[in-house]
């Protein structure tokens, strides 16, 4: 296995950020090295939070320093949470660096921004992430963090279209991953049929999230790229780092040199009918879900004032009830080291060929 360059949030307690990607990595046979962006108590959700963060200085001389003691020698790179422009800045000279020495980099890119219509970060990231999109192998936006970073309102299959093709003929960017998308109606009718709700046979549409990769296709032809589309069980409740978890099994799982991938003109094996990344992001649904359904379990077996529904207002009255809640959601990563490492068996999380994606 090859070292991975781990640059993302730390907290002291719970699962987000590096910590929720670090010992993932580990268990699947990964060296990491890791720079942490920031350095907090606890993750956001808690409502009571606090630490430090890494500014463009600090991160340059971490940089710096490990490229003097020839340390900046990972063959993958993984980035999250940055929290302002010049930070990011700061990682992208060294993501370019590395790009450099090493053009076989492959670069996971989280470029975190927001969700749900809401910024998380300075908006002076934006115009950064959009710069650094050319340097990854994949990246790994949201909904929302894709209409941010190619400034299209995602509301039916052209838009769709239009804002994946943006990312890989203007930004360049090979591979992308949508994950946690509600199944919308319009999504729902143009799915494969595998893809969709089998009828009677599980819970309904509304009760399923959507995933949707995407490889660019260098082979000439009409469709700019090969698209593959699963659907996961929606699990109620609050939970944190599930993106980290994420985007780290889809770095740990992608490997562009096996036989499904030997050159960028042919990236699809067409007796599978997968590429790399589908079978990679198969795989860290497949984790990532059987993760979450052990969480859930856990959950659920607390005691009753620890499992809470989410309410705002009652949150203000009592901040002890959603530190209590957010204590008990924190994904169950130790607990969980046979999905993990795939010693467990969990149930399969396919993504199936988009065929018409380009054309329906």
């Amino acid at each position: 296995m090859s070292r991975v360059l781990s640059v993302q949030s730390h907290v002291a307690f719970g699962y987000v950020g590096g910590k929720a990607a670090v010992f993932p990595l580990q268990c699947l046979g990964y060296d990491v090295d890791v720079v942490n962006t920031v350095n907090f108590s606890n993750h956001s959700g808690y409502g009571r939070f606090g630490g430090s963060k890494a500014d463009a200085e600090e991160l340059t001389r971490i940089f710096g320093l490990m490229a003097q003691n020839g340390l900046l020698r990972s063959e993958r790179l993984l980035t999250g949470y940055i929290p302002s422009g010049e930070a990011l800045a700061a990682v992208k000279d060294m993501a370019t660096k590395l790009r450099e020495a090493n053009p076989e980099l492959i670069y996971l890119l989280d470029p975190v921004l927001g969700d749900a219509g809401q910024l998380y970060v300075a908006p002076s990231v934006i115009p950064v992430y959009r710069a650094m999109l050319p340097l990854s192998t994949i990246i790994t936006p949201n909904w929302f963090e894709v209409e941010v970073l190619t400034d299209v309102k995602i509301e039916n299959m052209s838009t769709l279209r239009k804002a994946l093709k943006i990312l890989h003929d203007e930004h360049k960017v090979p591979n992308i991953v949508m994950s946690s998308i509600p199944l919308k109606p319009w999504l729902k009718a143009a799915l494969p049929s595998r893809s969709r709700t089998p009828p009677g046979s599980e819970p309904s549409d509304e009760d399923f999230l959507l995933c949707i990769s995407s490889s660019q296709n260098q082979t000439g032809d009409d469709a700019p790229s090969i698209v593959h589309a699963g659907r996961v069980p929606y699990i109620s409740g609050y939970f944190s780092g599930v993106g980290d978890l994420f985007s780290a099994f889809v770095v740990a799982h992608y490997k562009p040199t096996s036989p499904i991938l030997q050159t960028n003109s042919k990236p699809l094996d067409t007796a599978s009918g997968e590429t790399a990344l589908s079978r990679a992001v198969s795989a860290a649904l497949t984790k990532t879900h059987a993760m979450l359904l052990l969480t859930n379990e856990y959950a659920q077996q607390l005691p009753e004032e620890e499992r809470q529904p989410t309410d705002d207002e009652a949150d203000e009255k009592e901040a002890d009830r959603r530190v209590r809640r957010m204590k008990g959601r924190e994904l169950r990563l130790i607990q969980g080291q046979d999905i993990i490492r795939g010693t467990q068996k969990a149930t399969e999380r396919r993504m199936d060929l988009w065929a018409g994606f380009w054309t329906s």
